[in-house]
């Protein structure tokens, strides 16, 4: 259909006519960006396509950890290329999109995203959204990406697999719950899976409608906690996410803040990025627990002491604090993309003052702090003694958060403190100089919270 303006009769009308062909113009290049947009998110999908080789079982729940950071090659620097220019655009189509509908909507809806590393509490504070009724939650759904996408250390490939990540981050935000199916193992069949990682954990995958009547003969591994219900219809899944206010992911499988810029200025999303930081020397005490198999090297070691550590090892811890330490400062300078839009918040402030750093995270997401949210808190910060399981989020929270610092050797602490220098500076971890300090509960390892971490 074409649209055509005739040539004004009266000078006066004029102006009218190229108000009316300016609009269209408008609405022409919002379309064609929108379609440029899909042309990208198949562009990503082919990488996907590319990288995905016969499924692999890696570490189980989050057991993965970053590599270092990539090499700089030629392949690398075209797709760093080719995604800035798709962010271009996205900012260009945000404007526009800004002048066509407006920003007076009295609810907008937001999607936040938690962004952590394993073991650093994100379960627990991904609860303070999950208990929210209006918010759509999902608990690690990258889990499954890792679980069927080959990724090798460095290079091309390393930032392809982080494209991947974003890209389907992207979907969930806007409720395209689809796109999991490629990656779900075994493949669902009539968008039905029983094999949705850590379903329990979020509360919209296991209320009604989404909640449908068990199945005989079905076995969940990851079943919902408080009732029954059938295999996962992803279908009535998406449908629920649709009908919630807001959206809220947790993921541990992507640490690079500088990639997320597409999703911040994507024209149909409303981001707001938690990155949730803990004691690297915590960190390292909790994994040795939750992942023992993993770290035998370094167990041994601190026990006995006869083999060294690997380099490998401590180069990868190194280059984890370090990851994590690069997109902290990213987000702390405030660029144009992301202010407003970040804010940093260490696992320790949050055990002390839960309910405190609750608040705050709700009004830096532009979200009510509803009395479900602070009743969980409030039941869920003061557990008896024998609810602090590896994977609970049940915590006597301020007690808990420095318990580490009797359990871990003073010389695998220093190991740590060597690697993670810079990123605990950043983050005002002190450094313990000796066993005896670090085993003083009387002298503080943690320095006060800086106002400047909420952008």
């Amino acid at each position: 259909m074409e649209i055509r303006c005739a040539l004004p009769q009266d000078f006066w009308e004029l102006p009218h006519c190229l108000k009316m062909r300016s609009k269209y113009a408008v609405l022409l290049v919002f379309v064609v960006g929108l379609v440029i947009i899909e042309k990208e998110n198949n562009f990503i999908s082919r990488v996907s396509d590319k990288l995905k080789q016969s499924p692999q079982v890696l570490v189980e729940a989050n057991g993965t950890e970053a590599s270092p950071a990539p090499a700089e090659n030629g392949s690398l620097a075209s797709l760093r290329e080719l995604d800035a220019a798709f962010s271009r655009l996205r900012s260009h189509l945000r404007n526009v999109t800004l002048q066509l509908v407006g920003e007076g909507d009295p609810r907008p809806r937001r999607h936040v995203l938690l962004m952590a590393t394993t073991r650093t509490g994100s379960s627990f504070v991904g609860e303070f959204f999950n208990q929210q009724g209006s918010i759509f939650y999902l608990f690690e759904p990258l889990w499954h990406i890792e679980r069927t996408v080959t990724f090798e250390p460095g290079g091309a490939n390393a930032v392809g697999s982080a494209l991947v990540y974003r890209d389907v981050l992207k979907q969930l935000l806007l409720c395209d719950l689809y796109i999991l199916e490629s990656f779900i193992l075994p493949a669902p069949e009539g968008h039905l899976t029983p094999f949705m990682f850590r379903r329990g954990s979020s509360r919209s995958l296991c209320e009604e409608p989404v909640c449908t009547p068990s199945a005989k003969k079905v076995f969940e591994k990851y079943h919902c906690k408080n009732r029954r219900c059938g295999p996962l219809n992803i279908t009535l899944a998406a449908e629920a996410c649709r009908l919630k206010q807001h959206v809220a992911l947790k993921t541990v499988r992507i640490r690079q803040l500088e990639f997320l810029q597409p999703l911040v200025e994507d024209p149909r999303l409303d981001v707001r990025i938690i990155q949730l930081v803990r004691d690297p020397r915590a960190v390292l005490a909790s994994r040795m627990v939750a992942f023992s198999g993993k770290y035998e090297t370094w167990k041994k070691w601190a026990s006995e002491g006869e083999a060294p550590l690997r380099e490998e090892e401590v180069q990868r811890l190194r280059g984890n604090c370090e990851s994590i330490r690069l997109s902290a400062e990213l987000g702390l300078r405030r660029p144009g993309w992301l202010r407003g839009r970040y804010m940093l918040v260490r696992y320790e402030d949050v055990a002390r003052a839960p309910l405190q750093k609750a608040e705050e995270m709700y009004r830096f997401a532009g979200l009510p702090l509803t009395p479900q949210v602070e009743e969980w808190i409030s039941k869920n910060t003061q557990a008896p003694r024998d609810g602090n399981g590896v994977y609970s989020t049940r915590k006597n929270s301020s007690e808990q958060f420095e318990k580490w610092r009797f359990s871990i050797p003073f010389k695998l602490a220093q190991v740590v403190q060597d690697a993670c220098a810079p990123a605990m500076r950043l983050f005002g971890y002190k450094l313990a100089s000796s066993p005896a300090a670090l085993a003083n509960r009387s002298f503080s390892l943690l320095e006060e919270a800086q106002p400047s971490w909420v952008t």
